[in-house]
């Protein structure tokens, strides 16, 4: 398996290189929004740590990140009234990892809508941010 890669994007988003709409922080863990969403409300959760993959995750880290993905999954279904969510994660290259920073897909649903297609195409900032808002908004209300 490859090393960790500092230069990565998310990385880059941690140390405040590149820009990202935050949702969440903490000490273990980051949440923002995915600037390629596949659906309203579809954010990303990473640890702060550097870890490629759930393979190469300490336990400690990937206990902190999962539970920021329930927090973030329980907001994102409230901020946006979806019917579930859906949670992805991938490794490596054959199993669709394309950025590699441990990361997990959040993706709120909504009943008889499909996922739009990952297209590259990225989304207008002023959407993710207002989308960002309302996920933080749910949080701060107690919504995790």
């Amino acid at each position: 398996m490859t090393a960790y890669d500092n230069d990565n994007p998310f990385a880059k988003i941690l140390r405040g290189e590149l820009p990202a709409h935050k949702v969440y922080e903490d000490a273990e863990s980051f949440a923002f929004m995915d600037i390629m969403p596949r659906g309203d409300g579809h954010c990303l959760v990473i640890p702060t740590r550097p870890a490629r993959n759930l393979i190469d995750a300490d336990a400690a880290s990937l206990a902190a990140v999962i539970s920021t993905v329930q927090k973030v999954g329980r907001a994102a279904v409230k901020a946006f009234k979806a019917d579930g969510l859906t949670i992805q994660q991938f490794n490596e290259p054959a199993g669709g990892q394309v950025v590699f920073h441990l990361h997990f897909h959040v993706l709120p649903r909504f009943d008889g809508v499909a996922l739009r297609p990952h297209t590259g195409e990225m989304e207008k900032p002023e959407v993710l941010a207002e989308n960002a808002r309302r996920i933080r908004e749910a949080l701060e209300s107690g919504a995790a």
